[in-house]
């Protein structure tokens, strides 16, 4: 019977030792594999930043592009109202178009005096003063 306590005894003993080397082999791997995990997220953070870079950039390119149009697209209609309220110019055959980038506002189509065509560019550059007007505007007595 004595014995049979120490083999018990031997048996719990090295039971204890194998769960206790067990719980430092678990640790140990949670460690390594934690370790593993963040440098595979700071690889994959490498990676994606050039990525989030460019989008930042063709975003903010975009938002520039959009600005530009709009501010293009108020000058058209501050130019073409302009030119429709004034009562010495028949604006009827008169296009506006206005190009942001090179802050150029063209007037476009046709009038029926040289004295017309000369007013519709002194109204575009009143209300444009910072464009410059291309004045492709042709003198048809009878459009």
């Amino acid at each position: 019977m004595k014995n049979g306590f120490l083999a018990i005894a031997l048996l719990s003993s090295l039971s204890l030792a194998a769960c206790s080397n067990t719980k430092a082999g678990v640790e140990q791997d949670a460690r390594e594999n934690a370790d593993k995990a963040a440098a595979a997220a700071d690889k994959a953070e490498d990676k994606a930043r050039p990525a989030a870079e460019a989008a930042a950039a063709e975003t903010k390119e975009a938002a520039r592009e959009v600005s530009g149009a709009v501010k293009g697209a108020v000058e058209t209609i501050d130019v073409k109202s302009a030119l429709m309220a004034d009562r010495t110019v028949d604006a009827s055959h008169i296009d506006v178009d206005t190009f942001h980038e090179t802050k150029t506002i063209v007037l476009k189509g046709s009038v029926k005096t040289a004295t017309q065509r000369d007013e519709a560019a002194r109204i575009a550059a009143a209300e444009a003063p910072s464009y410059r007007i291309d004045n492709q505007l042709r003198v048809v007595p009878n459009p």
